[in-house]
């Protein structure tokens, strides 16, 4: 049997990867949950969008800070463990919500509770997104990326809208119940999941144990700066970050605030626009195969800023789901296109510290920018934030065009001189 067999072969009768495939939907289906009810919660006991941008911001910075350390985890144990241990924290800590709140709102919680399962979190994605190299052959990454991706965004599609009838029948805490329960069926799928080993990769000595966690750290970060092309899109998602980071909680604070929406039009209007990313999901692939990356990269930037700035134009429900979606769609789209190429040109050995250097970087301005978007959301309101933060996503997209970026196209593998660099620095 010829090595491409497996290219041809479909995904979905890839058994490893459907277990796999199963394990994160199901994390994601939990994920979704939690994605509106912990700005409902803290919206119904504060009614403070800037509170809602505090605990955003507060989290945030506990997931950058464990992205410092999470390559480093990632590239000297075995990632499905890590992924596992990761559910299970997450598993107990979201518990205690429900069960706190039974004597009423306990705010400090979610600043304790939320921060630790950001980092955990963070954790989790990194082994998550450096797993997929070792589920599927690297010419199927992008293929693979494009359905779990896909995946997840159906998972949001329905999550949000049951999240909200949750919310408006039970409560938002209820709903985070779920969100707990799902981290223990996310650990059990990923027990039956099998990884290869990793490739050895020229330059590769499995020396990662002697050396500190700074310079481990550090050689993710200078990989980076040697491939213009991450390089570039590590300076530019920065910026985005720092745009976007609060847009969920300016999102439902102008749902609920502004259009007068009660919890469950929250969780429709989140639930049909990730009807988008489900689009862009799909759409990634083909659309990378025909424009290249560069192309694909800049107008998925490009689209988000337009869709915030129309999102603060527009005052109807329907319309800014429907500019939600667009900008989700969009997002999944760039997002998709940059994960996919840090997997395709990094060393296996490598992988994991080069995907936290590169989310350490481009989140550090996050929970920065969610505390000044909401703050401003709260004292000049929805619409100046988003038209600022609309027209700086414009910006970045536009800006990829006198970057590296746009001459980036079908990238070529990771040039073996790039590896015994990458590996010198290491060892420096």
């Amino acid at each position: 049997m010829s090595h491409a067999d497996p290219v041809r072969r479909p995904l979905w009768r890839d058994r490893n990867f459907g277990a796999y495939w199963v394990a994160q939907s199901l994390s994601a289906a939990g994920d979704s949950f939690a994605y509106i009810a912990v700005p409902l919660l803290v919206l119904h006991a504060t009614g403070s969008v800037a509170q809602m941008g505090l605990l955003t911001a507060a989290a945030g910075a506990a997931s950058v800070g464990a992205g410092i350390f999470g390559g480093i985890l990632v590239d000297r144990y075995d990632r499905r463990t890590l992924m596992i241990a990761a559910d299970l924290a997450r598993l107990v800590l979201y518990s205690l919500i429900p069960l706190a709140w039974l004597g009423g709102p306990q705010i400090w919680l979610l600043f304790v509770v939320l921060p630790i399962c950001e980092a955990a979190g963070m954790v989790f994605q990194v082994a998550a997104v450096t797993a997929v190299r070792n589920l599927v052959d690297r010419p199927r990454i992008t293929e693979a990326n494009g359905r779990l991706q896909a995946t997840y965004a159906a998972a949001a599609v329905g999550g949000p809208l049951l999240a909200g009838v949750v919310s408006a029948r039970f409560g938002p805490t209820a709903a985070i119940a779920i969100n707990a329960a799902s981290f223990a069926l996310s650990a059990a799928g990923l027990w039956l999941v099998r990884l290869r080993r990793p490739d050895e990769d020229a330059g590769g000595d499995g020396a990662v144990g002697r050396e500190s966690r700074l310079a481990e750290f550090l050689a993710g970060a200078r990989f980076l700066w040697h491939q213009p092309v991450l390089r570039s899109l590590t300076v530019l998602l920065s910026v985005f970050i720092f745009l976007t980071y609060g847009f969920t909680d300016v999102l439902v604070y102008h749902v609920k605030h502004d259009l007068g929406g009660s919890d469950g039009t929250v969780g429709t209007v989140l639930g049909l626009a990730a009807l988008g990313t489900i689009v862009g999901a799909l759409l990634v692939a083909p659309l990378r195969r025909r424009r290249g990356f560069g192309i694909t990269w800049i107008g998925a930037h490009t689209v988000c800023g337009l869709a915030i700035v129309g999102i603060g134009l527009v005052g109807d429900v329907r319309g800014v789901t429907v500019l939600t979606a667009v900008y989700l769609c969009g997002l999944s789209v760039g997002g998709i296109c940059s994960m996919s190429l840090r997997q395709e040109i990094t060393p296996d050995h490598l992988l994991g510290r080069v995907t936290s250097a590169f989310w350490s970087t481009h989140y550090s301005l996050g929970p920065a920018g969610a505390a000044v978007l909401t703050w401003v959301a709260s004292r000049y309101g929805v619409t100046t934030v988003t038209l600022v933060a609309g027209a700086g996503c414009l910006l970045v997209g536009i800006s990829g065009l006198f970057t590296p970026i746009r001459r980036a196209g079908s990238e070529p593998m990771v040039r073996r001189s790039e590896v015994q660099q990458a590996a010198t620095s290491q060892a420096s």
